[in-house]
């Protein structure tokens, strides 16, 4: 039995990460593990983690309990290198891991942070944070040696969808 595929999709805020996530899931028909929907059902539950330090545990716990039972796993989040690295590392020892980057253009992520953040389910989000750095707000690609694919958001998917998925679950 071969090693199930940690499919993670990673970028910037605003690039379309959640979307593309959920989509590669439906496609492969595995679960996608979301960070942010983490948080957002903690704080929902009335447990917020001001620090995040609950949600990065529990999201990174679900991970390691699906890929230990062999199933492949879409992870979403921004994955910032120096924070997530060394944490997402230790799971090649259970799975195949692939790395999708969103990328899109600071002013297309802008718009979509923007509108957003009139949606009420969005409370544990920090829109108006990301707003207020400059362009990606510092964020920095998480660098492993797994084969990484980059994909435009701006208009659908740059590559297709055909080729993403053919990437992730080689």
């Amino acid at each position: 039995m071969s090693a199930p595929s940690l499919i993670v999709v990673s970028g910037m805020p605003g690039s379309g990460k959640t979307t593309l996530a959920h989509e590669i899931a439906r496609s492969v028909g595995c679960p996608a593990v979301c960070r942010d929907e983490i948080r957002e059902g903690m704080v929902h539950a009335g447990t917020p983690d001001k620090t995040m330090r609950r949600a990065y545990d529990a999201f990174f716990d679900t991970l390691g309990v699906l890929l230990r039972a062999g199933c492949t796993v879409v992870a979403e989040a921004a994955f910032q290198d120096r924070l997530w690295r060394p944490i997402l590392s230790p799971l090649s020892g259970l799975a195949r891991i692939r790395v999708v980057r969103c990328m899109v253009d600071p002013a297309v992520a802008r718009a979509r942070i923007e509108s957003r953040m009139a949606v009420p389910t969005r409370a544990a989000h920090d829109d108006r944070g990301h707003l207020a750095k400059p362009s990606g707000g510092g964020w920095t690609p998480i660098s492993m040696d797994v084969p990484t694919l980059e994909v435009d958001t701006a208009a659908g998917y740059s590559p297709g969808l055909d080729v993403i998925l053919e990437f992730a679950v080689r």
